[in-house]
């Protein structure tokens, strides 16, 4: 390992959890350069991919599909809907509930966004082989699992 990727002493009994936190901090970093040069902040592209596939959805909709709390998502949208991203509307069902619809110029970021991941999977994988890359976003999801507590601790798998 590189003397510039020493892990702290302090992180000494996690250097996996160490590792995985300057690689989230480095990968959402080149995203945000990437997305900046789009025009859109951190955490709005999330919302545009569901959108993207699936115009129309509520607010609380979105809120669950993106993970993220529920003023950082009222704050994207309402810079999106300033941006001339989308617009929201009250459902026809009940006046208190916001739908989200794309604009077209908030169609037209499907391209942009799906070469902005091509890149930053490029830049990403640079020097993996497929199969590293491969096991890598599956060790990621187990990971991202046991975090989110869906995993069967050990004991009880066995």
């Amino acid at each position: 390992m590189p003397a510039t990727h020493r892990t702290p002493s302090t992180a000494g009994e996690g250097p996996m959890s160490y590792a995985i936190f300057q690689l989230a901090r480095a990968h959402r970093a080149r995203a945000a350069v990437m997305l900046r040069e789009m025009d859109l902040h951190p955490g709005q592209e999330l919302l545009l991919m569901q959108l993207l596939d699936r115009d129309g959805q509520t607010q609380s909709e979105l809120l669950e599909s993106v993970g993220l709390d529920h003023s950082t998502v009222s704050k994207s949208l309402r810079r999106m809907q300033d941006a001339g991203l989308l617009v929201r509307e009250p459902a026809a069902h009940d006046r208190r509930v916001m739908v989200v619809h794309l604009t077209n110029k908030g169609r037209a970021m499907r391209e942009p966004l799906t070469a902005m991941w091509r890149a930053l999977e490029e830049t990403s994988a640079l020097n993996l082989s497929a199969q590293e890359a491969e096991s890598f976003v599956r060790t990621a999801y187990v990971i991202a699992d046991a975090i989110n507590g869906r995993a069967v601790p050990q004991e009880e798998s066995e």
